[in-house]
């Protein structure tokens, strides 16, 4: 006779491909891992309000909401699932090397827009047009459902609700020797919203200038990052998937 079920684990099985999910949900212990002590001083700019972007209070918080929202949207998640596996071969689940707070690694749960799977020195970002996107993944990445399984990485504690989004470990390599201060949007925990996405600065990044915007707002936010401040990203984030500014 096996070994006890756990509630997170009965969840998980409601999800097509359960056994990813599974896998992904017995992580949980790391969700209450803080900061390698000492290398907050590489990263954390000046003014940083350490106590809520890396302190218990927004750890509770991300739980609080992301617990409950898995459960409510498993039968979508599930759909969406099945609907990939029609569309097109290959996995439901898309994973790549990120960083994390401090220039951690981890790996993100996507849902797969794609025909191609890359995780490596170059990684390309979709533009408009691209035919690596799927027929389904061009939909999902409009309305950013393809973002939907990263209340897994919350659950885990790898990324918060609210917090810079996490590039490619490609994309930090080149950007960091080309944009100032770039390592330091690394203080704060990557997020499944932002300051930067609910100003219009979603989706690709065509140009430097673009970047640069993109990274001045993350920066932005790890500076000033509050519980009113995430609330109002939170509240903001909708209208703003729905406005669809620069979404692909």
């Amino acid at each position: 006779m096996g070994p006890p079920v756990s509630t997170h684990e009965r969840l998980a099985e409601s999800i097509v491909d359960a056994g990813f999910v599974a896998r992904a949900l017995r992580g949980l212990p790391a969700a209450f891992e803080l900061m390698p002590a000492g290398s907050e001083a590489r990263f954390v700019p000046i003014n940083t309000n350490v106590n809520w972007a890396s302190g218990r209070a927004k750890r509770a918080l991300d739980l609080i909401v992301a617990v409950p929202a898995l459960v409510v949207l498993a039968p979508l998640l599930a759909l969406i699932a099945v609907l990939i596996r029609i569309d097109s071969p290959g996995p439901v689940f898309f994973r790549q090397q990120r960083s994390g707070v401090c220039g951690t690694t981890f790996r993100i749960f996507k849902f797969r827009t794609m025909h191609v799977l890359e995780d490596g020195d170059t990684v390309m970002q979709a533009r408009r047009g691209d035919a690596r996107v799927t027929r389904l993944g061009c939909w999902l990445r409009t309305y950013s459902l393809d973002e939907l399984p990263q209340l897994l990485n919350v659950i885990r504690g790898e990324m918060s609700l609210v917090g810079p989004r996490p590039h490619a470990r490609a994309h930090d390599v080149l950007y960091s020797g080309l944009v100032r201060d770039y390592r330091h949007r690394h203080a704060v925990k990557p997020g499944l919203t932002g300051w930067a996405q609910v100003n219009g600065l979603r989706g690709p990044t065509p140009t430097l200038e673009s970047m640069v915007r993109r990274i001045e707002c993350d920066l932005w936010y790890a500076r000033r990052a509050s519980f009113a401040l995430d609330l109002m990203i939170l509240a903001r984030t909708p209208y703003e998937v729905l406005l669809k500014r620069n979404a692909y």
